[in-house]
């Protein structure tokens, strides 16, 4: 496999930097219309795939939503990712998974394995176990040509209390993760497959963000944060964000022209803020 380092890079440059997030939350559904179950769950995610997956660069469910319903929605979600990636997205797996030994391997083989049914070009994990713990995660994800994108400074406001703690030699918990990925991407060209996430509402990030690897960033929409304010968050790093959206771009469904619109809109802000950042 081509490692998702490379793939990203690729994808970005050819369908635009953006991200795209599938939250099938209540309300959501409501706004188009749909029943809180599973035939609305089904229509909701069929329709984002369908309008979005050949022209945007990722795809990002939210497992949550899904799992709410049980086995049902777990299917569902599967379609998705098998719909998504035959039409040219990569698909982030937000799970957000973070435990470790045998049960973090585990997780890593449910979204890294491609022998898994959501076998993910990436999937969103939690270091805050401990860096180290994502080890089977990290060898998998290398192994398959997969990506990791893991917390660093995420936009809620309570990450803080954890991310920007001081560890034993006066970092930041947040500096500690993003220097750990660092040097997972060294000599990767060109761009890592170890991501970070990191908030665009920080406004002046307060870390050094040049992992060699992409930095998903939420909070663009809904959350407050612009495309603008990129360049003033990542600095130096800016080329490398994948900035990610989902409300701003949901609220239009199930209008597949006006969901197709939305996105295209959102990719050619982020696109200009970069270049001119």
């Amino acid at each position: 496999m081509i490692p998702f380092g490379t793939r990203l890079r690729e994808a970005m440059d050819t369908r635009g930097p953006l991200c795209v997030g599938i939250d099938p939350h209540a309300s959501l559904l409501a706004d188009w219309d749909l029943s809180d179950d599973i035939a609305g769950l089904e229509r909701f995610t069929r329709i984002t795939v369908e309008a979005l997956a050949d022209r945007v660069a990722v795809l990002k469910p939210q497992s949550a939503f899904f799992e709410r319903f049980g086995s049902r929605g777990v299917a569902v979600l599967e379609k998705a990712v098998e719909d998504a990636r035959a039409a040219g997205a990569l698909v982030l797996m937000d799970a957000k998974r973070g435990d470790i030994g045998s049960t973090m391997a585990a997780y890593a083989a449910t979204y890294l394995d491609p022998a898994s049914p959501l076998f993910s070009d990436a999937v969103t994990v939690s270091p805050y176990l401990g860096f180290g713990s994502l080890r089977p995660a990290l060898d998998l994800a290398a192994a398959s040509g997969s990506g990791v994108f893991v917390l660093a400074l995420t936009s809620n406001p309570e990450g803080a209390e954890v991310q920007r703690s001081t560890a034993a030699d006066g970092r930041s918990l947040a500096q500690l993760m993003l220097d750990h990925m660092r040097a997972e991407n060294a000599g990767a060209d060109p761009l890592g497959s170890v991501g970070a996430v990191v908030g665009a509402t920080l406004g002046d990030a307060g870390v050094d963000l040049a992992i060699n690897g992409p930095l998903l960033a939420p909070g663009i929409g809904a959350q407050g944060a612009t495309p603008a304010d990129l360049p003033h968050v990542f600095g130096s790093a800016v080329r490398d964000v994948v900035p990610s959206v989902s409300r701003g771009v949901l609220r239009h469904g199930p209008d597949v022209a006006a969901l197709r619109e939305a996105a295209a809109r959102y990719a050619d802000e982020v696109r200009a803020a970069v270049l001119t950042g």
